[in-house]
């Protein structure tokens, strides 16, 4: 069907039906397959973005779709990720969950761990 771009998301047991109906109704309103595979219980949920890296246009959707799913599981009081990290895909919704605060703590961590900056050059904090 085309490339997949596999994610995770958390979210509160509470809160657990979000994540399903919240991407069902994303998928429809952008035109993109989401299949998504969850861990009832813990909350964690895996879309994935199916769609074609040769057509700009799905591409974009694709990316469109992703932000609106790391924005859902922000709003219902969850994590942009359950289990896989943030990486450089995520690293720019790291700052939206955690707030500028907690971010700035986490340069002065990383800054005082790797004062010459050899440890993941480029990453979320750099």
């Amino acid at each position: 069907m085309g490339s997949a771009l596999l994610e995770d998301v958390g979210v509160p047991m509470r809160q657990l039906t979000a994540p399903i109906t919240g991407i069902e109704a994303i998928a429809a309103d952008c035109g993109i397959v989401i299949c998504t595979v969850a861990h009832a219980g813990d909350g964690n949920a895996h879309p994935m973005i199916v769609f074609d890296p040769t057509d700009s246009d799905t591409t974009e959707r694709a990316h469109v779709v992703f932000s609106r799913i790391m924005a859902l599981a922000i709003g219902v009081g969850g994590t942009i990720t359950g289990e896989h990290g943030i990486g450089r895909l995520k690293r720019d919704w790291l700052p939206r969950q955690l707030g500028g605060d907690v971010m700035e703590l986490n340069r002065r961590i990383k800054a005082a761990l790797d004062p010459i900056g050899i440890l993941n050059p480029g990453a979320a904090l750099a």
